[in-house]
């Protein structure tokens, strides 16, 4: 039998699951079992679950056949827990370092009481930590354990589940259960305390309960929180059938009252127009539960005498007294602004268009990426839906004939985004945008994330200058779905960009070309960039450097290419966020492909990729053909932008720590060896689970038509053929090479 029993329900906490289980796990304090219940989470919950179960046994996985609540499924893992002690954490909290020991200690320390009330902190999605502001209620000096005739003051605290620890033979003997709803933290945290015969407390943050920005209850615009009601119904009907607890019913009436107007006050809980019923339900509730005699405290006028009316007319009275506060207006703008304003106001009054969708990508950038993609796949799978690409001119060479072009800022763009349904990028729309009740915002993002992304610069400075977060997060409360190539991409995008959107982990679209194309196909496209027949072409194309903006290249290109033979050519590509080419003049040999719109043809066209910490590694895995790594400057990357993971230690194929390194690697023969492919197979299968061709037509599928259980099933990596390179089938020369002098002699066991 274990100390401790953690229970811990989840769904749709798949970007959190992770990181809630690993600090149960890696407590110091060992003797514990995790209960996980994936209450029919239609995310990755349970799938993550299982992989902790199969990883140590002390995870306990459940799998209920339906979405019960999370009341009923704390119930769940309640009827499994054999610990003598029982901890309920939500799926998206964490326990903090070290907490499982110093709780043990204190029951130990405390003879074992009922119940251990420790402290908590609450974990904004901004970074920020705040701790409970009623702590100093847990530092009480005085005997423990005690009764809560004692301490009474602990029922002010917040009426939190998962701030205790419960001896399990107290609970199971009280019968306590979770009721259905929401607020159900009530009808469970009251009995408990009125019914404990010994408590203590433990001045300690043990718990850090995460303020997600959305999917929160707190945070949440519905008529659940009216199931408050019931909650408090119940509580007063355990508290009447005890006839011992009622002296604690002028108490728990003011803790109700409290609660009922925070609910009510609080901006967008309640929908506009169930605000009337709130209250009119509030004042049933205050009549029927209020103790004669009890004080009457100011802030439950508004529930005993206060209407819905007289509370909007107060509420208008101090919008209108704050706006005249307000500095004055700016000057008018230009006319033509002006009238391209009034149009687009005028344009959001008129219909939306369901057989419109209007596609961008970057900031007017050309036809391509993901967005190109599902433009195409729009054409060909619901060809009644007409599109449009948004590009500024220099680019509308690239957008296919049938495209409607649309130039960023003009009458056409404001009509586009105002009427079409379906609104497709990989960037950011026009932050002057008004998203539509009924549009469908399609976020496709640039790929799978190895550096930093969202909220997780906020502590890199010199990656996130000039970066409104703010914005950043109105703009992602507009997105419907966002596109993701793998589970890695998923758990980040929703953790980092923390909204309501739904994830669509069907691959990446711009990737099915990689599936589709033939050797005809790349013989063209090497016939286009110049690459001379019987060739290695070998795509350089590295990363942007946020603590070096200038762009310095890091390899001397002409050494590299003097040193592996004429038989090598250079493709560069340069980071968009350089401005210029890698190189001005680079000869026949050096070929730059910066300006050429479609990333996926240079990769085609390629035998092999080097980069150092590219997002394009992840895509160009897809091809099965060989990747390089040029780690030189790691630990410097690493400092200042941040990484989900040591891409050295889990990479694609070779690394490269310094050019003589790279050099070898090609000189070798490593960059093609069994080792290299060995280690890209084992990167496919972790980030190229979906990429099999038809990516773009299951979120067509699911976005347009609706056809969630019917999507085109996934081909499994060894079923994929994708078309090999040129030079795949040319033998591999190795050149007998004499180190430089005072350069060592690189260790290539470890590639």
């Amino acid at each position: 039998m274990p100390r401790f029993s953690v229970i811990v329900p989840a769904y749709k906490v798949q970007a959190y699951l992770q990181e809630c289980l690993t600090s149960v796990l890696e407590q110091s304090y060992t003797d514990l079992e995790v209960i996980a219940v994936d209450d029919h989470s239609p995310d990755a919950c349970g799938a993550i679950i299982d992989e902790f179960a199969a990883d140590d046994p002390r995870v306990r996985p459940v799998h209920l056949p339906r979405n019960v609540g999370l009341g009923r499924a704390r119930n769940a893992g309640l009827e499994r827990a054999g610990g003598d002690y029982l901890l309920f954490l939500d799926g998206h909290d964490s326990l903090a370092p070290g907490a499982l020991r110093d709780i043990a200690d204190r029951l130990k320390d405390t003879s074992d009481p009922d119940v251990l009330v420790f402290d908590y902190a609450r974990t904004y999605w901004t970074g920020r930590t705040v701790r409970n502001q009623f702590a100093t209620l847990l530092t009480e000096r005085g005997p423990a354990p005690f009764g809560l005739a004692d301490r009474p003051g602990l029922l002010s605290l917040p009426m939190m589940v998962s701030n205790k620890a419960y001896r399990r033979d107290f609970v199971e003997r009280e019968g306590f259960t979770f009721p259905p709803g929401d607020y159900e933290d009530a009808p469970w945290t009251f009995p408990v305390l009125l019914t404990a015969d010994t408590i203590a407390t433990l001045g300690r943050v043990c718990v850090h309960y995460r303020r997600r920005r959305r999917g929160n209850i707190l945070g949440s615009t519905s008529r659940t929180h009216f199931d408050i009601f019931d909650q408090y119904d119940r509580v007063f009907t355990y508290v009447d059938t005890r006839p011992g607890l009622t002296r604690w019913r002028p108490a728990l009436f003011r803790l109700m009252v409290d609660h009922l107007v925070t609910v009510y006050v609080r901006r967008g809980r309640l929908p506009r127009d169930s605000r009337a019923e709130f209250l009119r339900r509030a004042r049933a509730h205050y009549r029927r539960y209020r103790v004669p005699g009890a004080p009457l405290h100011p802030r439950h006028l508004l529930i005993r005498f206060g209407g819905h009316r007289t509370h909007r007319l107060l509420s208008l009275a101090w919008r209108l007294a704050r706006g005249m506060r307000r500095p004055a207006a700016r000057g008018t703008r230009a006319l033509a602004a002006a009238a391209l304003r009034a149009h687009y106001r005028i344009q959001l009054r008129l219909p939306l268009r369901a057989d419109r969708a209007v596609f961008s990508r970057d900031a007017g950038g050309a036809y391509g990426c993901n967005p190109g993609a599902l433009e195409s796949a729009f054409r060909n799978l619901v060809p009644h839906i007409r599109t449009a690409w948004i590009a500024q001119p220099e680019h509308h060479h690239t957008i296919p004939v049938a495209t409607r072009r649309l130039r960023p800022g003009s009458a056409g763009y404001w009509t586009a985004l105002a009427r079409s349904k379906y609104l497709v990028h990989n960037a950011d729309f026009d932050r002057r945008l008004i998203k539509r009740p009924g549009q469908v915002v399609v976020q496709t993002r640039q790929g799978t994330p190895l550096k930093r992304m969202g909220l997780d610069l906020q502590d890199r400075p010199a990656a996130a200058a000039g970066t409104d977060f703010g914005r950043m997060l109105r703009s992602a409360d507009t997105w419907d779905y966002v596109v993701s190539a793998n589970r890695h991409s998923t758990l980040v995008w929703e953790r980092v960009f923390p909204s309501s959107f739904t994830t669509l982990e069907y691959g990446l679209p711009r990737n099915d070309v990689f599936a589709r194309s033939t050797s005809a196909d790349v013989t063209r496209l090497r016939e286009t960039f110049g690459i001379p027949e019987g060739s290695v072409a070998i795509l350089y194309a590295p990363t942007y450097r946020d603590y070096r903006p200038g762009g310095r290249l890091a390899l001397d290109l002409e050494r590299v290419l003097h040193r592996l033979g004429p038989r090598h050519v250079l493709l560069t590509r340069a980071h968009p966020s350089h401005g210029e080419p890698l190189v001005r003049d680079g000869g026949g040999r050096v070929i730059d492909v910066s300006g050429h719109p479609s990333v996926e043809s240079v990769c085609l066209a390629s035998d092999a990729l080097v980069t150092d910490y590219s997002s394009l590694m992840f895509d160009y895995a897809n091809l099965d053909r060989p990747i390089v790594v040029y780690a030189d400057d790691w630990e410097a990357y690493e400092a200042a932008r941040g990484t989900y993971f040591d891409l050295r230690a889990f990479p694609p194929g070779a690394v490269a720590r310094d050019e003589d390194e790279l050099i070898d690697i090609f000189v070798t023969g490593h960059w093609c060896g069994s080792r290299s492919a060995q280690l890209r197979a084992a990167f496919r299968e972790r980030f190229c689970p979906h990429d099999d061709g038809r990516a773009a037509e299951r979120i067509v599928r699911r976005v347009v038509l609706g056809e969630n259980a019917w999507l085109p099933p996934v081909v499994p990596l060894a079923g994929r053929h994708p078309v090999p390179s040129a030079a795949a089938g040319l033998p591999t020369v190795r050149l007998a090479t004499v180190p430089a002098p005072g350069r060592r002699v690189p260790v290539t066991e470890r590639l």
